[in-house]
């Protein structure tokens, strides 16, 4: 017999009344999952690359989205968001639903594993598409294991979703909103992804370093080291966040690579930290390197944000 916590627990996170965008333990997500009632149970997303991975073990009722669907090439910049449209009908046919509770996750293990980012990647989409009951599963498929709930082989699709009327565009920005953003007092441009990347030693950009006026906070610093999937409480990294200046007062733009690393920064300092307000440019620096014809500036060097 479930407990009365259990119950409780199911009853709240089950409405959308209590619609929000944040974190669920795996026992609160599995125990949504057994609901006696399959019309109250979560929609469930596996936003894994890896389809084999799907298949080899998945939460119970996980319907497989590859995060990459959401994406393509446009005007040759590669891994650009699809237009609306399409997104839409993607989001449709996965399940998603403006009144239901959505459980996202993917694989948790310790870096270079990034899977994490495939997950709050499809959370800032839905976001933006206006969906409002959303929670990540801490730790994800790891945790999952490592609580003793058994995975499953079995397929599972859900019935044809209905999107909210209403979206919510604004938590993304564009290039001109970041130009607009560097330099003025309150406003902080956050560059997620690792220090090598932010001083220009890569061997992965087309040009190097990253945009005139961002901090280098990499994403890593906000999960633990052993599951990437799992996110530490914001008590731990209140200190470190505030010494680089990465605070609840602050206009925060994130960016990144391709925008999976900045929409981890965005979930957490948004969605964990409760800050009130961050916003991801999808664009990213992939997109950055592109424009009018390579001319934007670039920085290379520098120090990650709060090292010294």
């Amino acid at each position: 017999m479930k407990s009365i916590l259990s119950l409780l627990t199911i009853a709240l996170l089950s409405t959308a009344a209590h619609a929000e965008i944040a974190l669920i333990t795996c026992a609160d997500a599995k125990a949504l999952i057994e609901h006696p009632d399959a019309s109250k149970r979560p929609i469930v997303l596996d936003t894994r690359g890896g389809y084999k991975d799907y298949f080899r073990g998945h939460l119970p009722t996980a319907h497989h989205i590859n995060f990459d669907t959401l994406r393509g090439t446009n005007e040759a910049v590669p891994v650009q968001y699809l237009p609306d449209d399409l997104t839409s009908a993607l989001l449709i046919r996965a399940g998603v639903d403006k009144d239901r509770l959505h459980l996202i996750y993917a694989t948790g293990d310790a870096l270079p594993n990034d899977e994490i980012l495939s997950s709050t990647m499809v959370v800032h989409v839905l976001e933006k598409f206006g969906v409002q009951n959303i929670r990540i599963v801490d730790g994800g498929l790891a945790e999952w294991k490592k609580q003793g709930f058994a995975p499953t082989q079995e397929y599972f699709g859900n019935p044809t979703g209905t999107l909210p009327e209403k979206r919510n565009p604004g938590t993304a920005v564009t290039i001109t909103d970041v130009q607009a953003h560097v330099g003025k007092p309150g406003n902080v441009l956050v560059d997620a992804r690792p220090i090598n990347e932010f001083r220009g030693e890569d061997e992965v950009w087309l040009r190097k370093g990253h945009i005139p006026g961002a901090i280098s906070f990499h994403w890593a610093r906000l999960v633990e080291k052993d599951n990437t999937h799992k996110f530490k409480p914001f008590t731990e990294v209140k200190a470190e966040l505030e010494k680089a200046g990465i605070t609840p007062d602050k206009n925060i733009i994130a960016y990144c690579g391709t925008s999976r690393e900045g929409s981890l920064l965005l979930f957490y300092l948004k969605h964990v930290a409760g800050y009130p307000n961050v916003r991801l440019y999808e664009g990213a620096w992939k997109e950055y390197v592109w424009l009018k014809n390579k001319s934007l500036p670039a920085e290379t060097g520098g120090d990650a944000a709060g090292s010294k």
